[in-house]
């Protein structure tokens, strides 16, 4: 396992502030009571950071080699917040009648294939670790995190939200964020915070893109589609393919996402804007993801991959540090004589972040 500095894991959500900020303003109760329990309840699980994954797996017995299957437990909070709630699905048992308990099993095992399949990692922590989620998380939750040890889902308000375990991208987003945890550490904050959160769209894009089998060109590129409630006007939480289009709804508003680094948005909430700013690592993996071909978990994919587990890039890198080490992984991994360094370098170019 190769970490950085101290460690520590943080507390990462899938819906930004800033759309739950809109929704407490509400004049509908409906819309802002949930917004502003979710708001509270995320400030709390931020505050009291839990003892870190290391530190538990340090203190662990010496585990057997990784095996090439999940270890995955279920879950049911109950709609309390007490973690990780009553078991009710352990791994190889049968489906049941939940459905939200069947898709969050799904999904952890679909998360864990990509891994495995496609990069030879072991789970999150490339060495086995179990995957554990609570499904049906408090009263009307507006999100789904991961807290540094297991997966936790909401069921949505139903009037903006509903269940969070419908979008498996949405899964392999909060699961990746476990990834980054055990390897580069991204500072959550800014630029790196950004990139964490890029991360996470990559690879959860990445893991719906091969449970479905689509190529780059297939895929819809959307992070979080069909989290939003019938009424909604918007596709989902982010677009890679074209962010900033997500959603334009007269309760959420318009979504902010930049494309290119032109739009930057500079801003004390959400981290520094990392919900936001992350627009443009995340177009750029698009462009260079469609500009190869195929699929592309296989050559765009790998290439992120290999930087963000390679040791070099460190928990501050800004975009223009993670887009230097892609150029060069592409180079290390496929040559020069290829497309795929020159994809990669024209697509950090087309979204405006300098190569030095």
């Amino acid at each position: 396992m190769t970490t950085h500095g101290g460690f520590e894991p943080v507390f990462c959500t899938v819906v930004p502030p800033h759309i739950l900020d809109r929704l407490a303003k509400s004049d509908n109760p409906a819309r802002s009571g949930p917004a502003q329990r979710t708001l509270v309840r995320d400030s709390e699980l931020r505050a009291r950071r839990r003892v870190t994954s290391e530190y538990r797996l340090a203190a662990a017995p010496a585990a057997k080699a990784p095996s090439d299957q999940p270890l995955r437990t279920i879950y049911d909070a109950e709609h309390r917040t007490d973690l990780p709630g009553t078991k009710v699905r352990a791994e190889g048992s049968d489906p049941g009648q939940d459905a939200t308990v069947n898709r969050a099993y799904a999904g952890l095992g679909a998360t864990f294939d990509l891994y495995l399949k496609a990069y030879q990692r072991h789970s999150i922590d490339g060495d086995g670790l179990p995957l554990d989620a609570t499904v049906h998380y408090d009263e009307g939750y507006n999100n789904a995190f991961w807290n540094g040890e297991q997966m936790v889902f909401g069921d949505g308000d139903g009037e903006i939200f509903v269940d969070f375990t419908n979008s498996i991208d949405v899964i392999g987003h909060e699961l990746t964020h476990g990834v980054t945890q055990y390897t580069a550490n991204l500072t959550y904050y800014g630029q790196p915070g950004a990139l964490n959160e890029s991360l996470s769209d990559v690879f959860g894009s990445l893991i719906k893109q091969y449970s479905l089998g689509q190529t780059a060109a297939e895929a819809d590129w959307l992070i979080g589609a069909g989290l939003l409630a019938p009424n909604v006007t918007g596709s989902a939480l982010r677009s890679m393919k074209a962010p900033g289009t997500a959603y334009d709804d007269d309760v959420l508003g318009k979504d902010p996402q930049p494309a290119t680094m032109d739009d930057y948005v500079r801003t004390g909430r959400d981290n520094g804007g990392v919900h936001i700013n992350s627009g443009i690592p995340n177009h750029a993996f698009y462009l260079a993801a469609t500009a190869l071909g195929g699929h592309a978990w296989e050559k765009a994919g790998q290439v992120w991959y290999d930087v963000l587990t390679g040791g070099e890039l460190t928990e501050k890198a800004f975009f223009s540090d993670f887009a230097k080490l892609t150029v060069k992984a592409a180079r290390e991994r496929f040559g020069d004589g290829g497309d795929e360094f020159q994809a990669v370098e024209k697509a950090w170019e087309q979204v405006g972040v300098r190569i030095l």
